[in-house]
């Protein structure tokens, strides 16, 4: 009896381990989802995905060309891209060289390449 109670016991410790664990993921993924914008209805990346240009693209304010421009990223600049938008046309990100280095933005991802 006494070694059934103690398995009993190391089982309910380990159950609550493991809630608090994810409790810990569910809510760090959390706090990083509210930091982006709504428009982020596709793929939302734990790292960034590092792209690169393929030929001169707006960085623009919001997931499509009606949105206004925030600057150009030239051939061959980083790009930390966050999420994607739901159809996974726009991505949204950070700037990581060229003039524009540390606006956030979105960028079409037809011209972006890993």
């Amino acid at each position: 009896m006494k070694i059934r109670n103690n398995i009993v016991r190391a089982l309910a410790a380990s159950a609550f381990g493991l809630t608090l664990t994810a409790a810990g993921i569910a809510t760090a993924g959390t706090a990083t989802a509210a930091s982006l914008p709504k428009a982020c209805k596709g793929n939302v990346w734990v790292e960034p995905q590092k792209q690169v240009a393929d030929t001169a693209v707006n960085l623009r304010s919001g997931p499509g060309t009606k949105y206004t421009s925030k600057g150009i990223l030239y051939k061959n600049t980083r790009f930390s891209e966050y999420c994607t938008n739901w159809n996974y046309n726009w991505g949204y990100g950070k700037v990581a060289s060229g003039p524009n280095k540390g606006k956030w933005g979105w960028v079409s991802t037809f011209h972006l390449h890993y």
